[in-house]
């Protein structure tokens, strides 16, 4: 059975043109990211930053750094999706609103500080993979909730990441690991492409 959630992601395609007169206001903008926080994160961590780039300004100082994409410019807002480095000593501040609402008991929070820290904290790689991990659960949460709102929605991967670090003065610690440019579209943009059949994709064991 197809429901609206179904609906809505089996019919988001990414936007290629863009209403370039329209504008999200900063509380749209704060509900995207809102929903987009509600993605699953490895031990709670959330560990992710949202800049939203959406002043003329401000589009002007990530468009020749995202090779002059024109989303940058035409989208009401392009958000530089960032994952965070794990520090497992977050944890606990991060679990404390859980235990104070009643959902984890506080005896709790160590049991998942100490194998986390043995899961990461040795282990660059790992780190930087959960912050890459971390930042696209939350753009696709946005993506999609982008399309329920009847906005258009664009990932992009084409940017210099060095550049972007440095001219929104990105912490050491975190990975801008794409941009979403996310707004009312215009006409043209082509339908979902079809997909590859399951059965090319698929293993049942």
């Amino acid at each position: 059975m197809i429901n609206a959630v179904i609906e809505c992601i089996l019919n988001r395609s990414a936007a290629k043109y863009y209403d370039s007169s329209a504008n999200l206001s900063d509380d749209q903008i704060r509900e995207l990211v809102q929903i987009g926080t509600s993605a699953p994160t490895s031990f709670h961590l959330q560990n992710w930053r949202f800049i939203a780039v959406r002043t003329p300004e401000a589009k002007a100082r990530l468009s020749p750094i995202a090779w002059s994409q024109p989303a940058i410019t035409d989208a009401a807002v392009t958000f530089i999706v960032c994952g965070q480095l794990v520090d497992t000593s977050v944890i606990p501040e991060r679990l404390a609103p859980l235990v104070k609402a009643g959902i984890m008991p506080a005896a709790m929070v160590p049991e998942w500080e100490n194998p986390a820290r043995e899961l990461y904290m040795a282990y660059p790689q790992r780190r930087r993979d959960e912050a890459v991990r971390t930042a696209t659960f939350g753009a696709s949460a946005m993506i999609y909730a982008a399309r329920s709102l009847g906005l258009g929605s664009t990932p992009m991967i084409g940017f210099d990441a060095e550049a972007v670090h440095r001219e929104f003065g990105l912490a050491t610690d975190e990975v801008p690991v794409l941009l979403l440019s996310v707004g009312p579209e215009r006409a043209g943009n082509w339908a979902q492409k079809p997909r590859r059949p399951v059965d090319d994709v698929l293993d049942l064991v």
